[in-house]
């Protein structure tokens, strides 16, 4: 209920994953860990699609992108989070908390929508080969990535502005390592029926939509492939669509779970172990997804480190002359 006489709260603490102070070292290293690797991976995905010829194609540069925003995902989140593990003052700013917010929740959106765009791809790739090539001309690839950045984006802003219309009265103990939807609702002392309600609609019906669009697109896409004679022709395409839906399958999965229920004290705990998946999980393991199960980045991963390994061989012949 709202409350007449308040003080309207200014920062927020953060209580993260555990308030045991003997861990706080322990997952400050672990999660540094996954914070490197995801920005190695992440980066080393993007450097290698920009450097090589044969990588210029549709489906690499909409992994170049869904490596970006996975990139920014975790960086929205994971610095604060590491300096919280280290320091007694866990606070942040309610500005800071609801820009994080913001952030986090457009990057969530603009990924999904990526997912999506990259299984429209692989269903005209398969599905529609010959018509491939003009359908997916670099101005329609810039249009279909542009619209998830501009529709994710909008979706945020909208969240955080009805996020700013709530008052937040105390306590100011957020149930969480970053500043969430359901446990920042939690703590409002006005009415959250508007929030929440948006909450629901914005996450289940775009979760839905973008799912839903990726799951006819592979209807078509398995029904094409099974059309396809070689069965070398058919494992290449198994091959190509298995890492992106194992992406879709580590992403949705953990989406599905995190906003599609009201909030309340015991999804919010629930949310947060469900949230390392999301946040640092996810974008750690989709560049090892797709040049684990990818030849074409195989190809290129190989190519640089004889490269590399060729030139400091030649440079080390050439000092000792």
């Amino acid at each position: 209920m709202f409350k007449e006489n308040y003080t309207e709260v200014t920062e927020f603490i953060l209580l993260g994953l555990t308030d045991r102070a003997e861990l706080q070292p322990v997952l400050f290293v672990v999660f540094l860990v996954i914070y490197l690797i995801t920005v190695f991976g992440n980066v080393s995905m993007i450097l290698l699609i920009r450097a090589d010829s044969k990588l210029q194609t549709p489906m690499y540069f909409f992994l170049s992108h869904l490596s970006f925003v996975d990139l920014c995902s975790a960086t929205t989140v994971t610095p604060q989070m590491l300096v919280h593990f280290l320091s007694e003052r866990k606070t942040i700013s309610r500005l800071g908390c609801f820009i994080q917010f913001d952030f986090s929740m457009s990057l969530g959106i603009t990924g999904g929508y990526i997912l999506t765009v990259m299984a429209y791809d692989r269903y005209l790739a398969i599905g529609k080969p010959l018509l491939y090539g003009s359908k997916m001309a670099r101005g329609v690839c810039v249009s279909l990535v542009a619209a998830p950045y501009i529709y994710g984006f909008a979706n945020g802003l909208a969240q955080t502005i009805l996020m700013f219309r709530l008052s937040f009265c105390g306590p100011k103990e957020i149930n969480h390592f970053y500043c969430a939807d359901p446990p920042l609702v939690v703590l409002a002392c006005s009415d959250t029926y508007v929030k929440e309600t948006s909450m629901l609609i914005v996450a289940g019906s775009n979760l839905t939509c973008s799912l839903t669009i990726i799951l006819i697109s592979y209807i078509f896409i398995f029904r094409a492939i099974l059309r396809i004679r070689s069965a070398e022709g058919k494992r290449k395409a198994f091959s190509t669509c298995g890492s992106h839906l194992t992406a879709v399958f580590v992403s949705y999965g953990t989406r599905f779970c995190l906003y599609v229920r009201p909030p309340s004290e015991t999804s919010v705990e629930q949310g947060k172990i469900i949230a390392v998946f999301a946040v640092f999980v996810s974008p750690m393991l989709n560049p090892f997804i797709y040049s684990l199960r990818n030849k074409d980045v195989k190809r290129v991963i190989k190519k640089v480190i004889q490269e590399k390994l060729f030139f400091n061989s030649g440079t080390h012949l050439i000092n000792g002359m």
